[in-house]
């Protein structure tokens, strides 16, 4: 025969038992959402079959003012928010001088090489040279919040 002592530890010990199975599904679904929402705030960057590419978000865009990308596109490219218009472009960022990165700088409304000091407009004409011919400009377009660009 059981006393009372011993039932009540028995029945403690069945009561933990049965929630722990519970608590570490409780756990693990936590760390399952919090992955998924890593991967959602992941770009995906893959060419799509209609030879665009995501290359950022408005978001990104709108925090920094322009967008360069030279690791995930086939070229580089320098994307930003024309000032003059509110469209947004996107170039290929190599001067056609000596193919040196250009930087956006939205003050002078300018496209510069660090370089050599060559200067283009915002629609990628020369306005200062050594450099002499226009930057190459690439098909671009918006899907919610993704920027997508054509650069093959």
């Amino acid at each position: 025969m059981m006393n009372r002592r011993e039932f009540i530890n028995w029945v403690s010990v069945g009561m933990l038992a049965s929630s722990l199975p519970v608590i570490l599904a409780a756990c693990n679904s936590e760390d399952r959402s919090a992955s998924t929402q890593k991967t959602k705030t992941k770009l995906d960057t893959s060419v799509r079959e209609d030879g665009f590419q995501a290359l950022g978000t408005l978001e990104k865009l709108e925090e920094k003012g322009f967008i360069t990308d030279k690791k995930n596109a086939e070229k580089s490219v320098i994307i930003f928010r024309n000032p003059d218009t509110g469209d947004i472009v996107a170039f290929d960022s190599m001067c056609t001088h000596q193919a040196c990165s250009v930087e956006f700088n939205a003050t002078e409304k300018l496209l510069i090489c660090p370089c050599h000091s060559s200067k283009f407009a915002l629609d990628g004409q020369v306005v200062a040279k050594p450099a002499e011919k226009p930057l190459t400009p690439f098909e671009i377009k918006q899907e919610d919040n993704l920027i997508l660009v054509k650069v093959s």
